[in-house]
């Protein structure tokens, strides 16, 4: 049986976030220190540990059938490639950053100004939709450094908390695009590799689904049952269960943790009592 090819980004945070969401998946990876492609051992997938830089081309060309990627890459590379789910993980911003002690914090700012970038068809793309014309610099890596070495009045670059432009003495002022962890894939799967994808995807989507959502449980005097259902926001309906203490029932439901928050209050008040959140780990729907 073929195997489905996955790139991933060989070192750092998204490598690192991608692997736990394979072995979420049930997918067992065991590879050595430095080793670049791995077989799973219960799944036919094949793993491929790749400079980040490189996938999308590989993507293109069909090298690799699928990928976790940054969204901001794909669009940086300018590549017509399929994104097939966003995975909720290795959020980021594309930003452009200045001095802190720059008071105009406005696009008019850049208007002529020299810009120092990884990201230059992103910004060129931005500045270009926005009728700001501004010399853009290209650099590989410590893109933070540039303006207080004269190198450029301002930057664009990837921007997680901020941290980092603070400790440069930088500040965020224009977000040019949001940016999250994609599977992607290559336009050139075979009929037998698209059904294996599926099958992944559907493991993905069960992950997925359960983030953010918890199983609600509570006691609620039967009398009450009708107006605590009519509080939750399920996805359906609660699960009623008769307790021993007659007169009561055990109420079971799915809830947004987010949600939770919001109708605690209304739920104690319609009578619900001893109400306990569970973890989800995974739901298929």
């Amino acid at each position: 049986m073929r195997k489905l090819k996955i790139a991933i980004q060989k070192k750092g945070r998204l490598n690192e976030e991608s692997i736990t969401l394979l072995k979420n998946c049930g997918i067992n990876i065991e590879n050595g220190k430095d080793q670049l492609k791995v077989t799973a051992s219960n799944f036919p997938i094949e793993i491929l540990y790749l400079r980040n830089a490189d996938i999308p081309q590989y993507l293109e060309d069909g090298v690799v059938d699928i990928a976790i990627i940054g969204e901001n890459l794909l669009i940086e590379k300018e590549k017509k490639i399929e994104v097939i789910e966003k995975l909720g993980f290795s959020k980021c911003r594309v930003s452009l950053a200045v001095g802190k002690d720059i008071t105009d914090e406005s696009l008019n700012y850049f208007q002529g100004k020299r810009i120092a970038t990884s990201y230059p068809n992103t910004v060129k793309s931005f500045f270009k939709k926005n009728g700001i014309e501004a010399d853009v610099h290209v650099i590989s890596g410590s893109v933070e450094i540039a303006p207080s070495i004269g190198l450029a009045e301002g930057i664009c670059d990837i921007v997680s908390s901020g941290s980092t432009l603070f400790k440069n003495g930088l500040k965020e002022t224009q977000v040019i695009l949001k940016s999250e962890a994609v599977l992607a894939k290559s336009k050139t799967l075979s009929y037998e590799k698209e059904e294996i994808l599926s099958q992944l995807l559907f493991r993905i989507k069960s992950i997925l689904s359960a983030q953010n959502t918890k199983y609600i449980l509570m006691n609620v005097p039967n009398e009450n049952i009708e107006k605590v259902s009519s509080i939750l926001p399920v996805m359906k309906s609660p699960t009623i269960l008769p307790l021993i203490e007659e007169g009561w029932s055990s109420l079971h439901s799915v809830i947004k943790e987010d949600e939770f928050w919001e109708v605690i209050n209304q739920l104690k008040e319609a009578g619900a009592e001893n109400i306990l959140i569970v973890p989800i780990d995974k739901m298929v729907m």
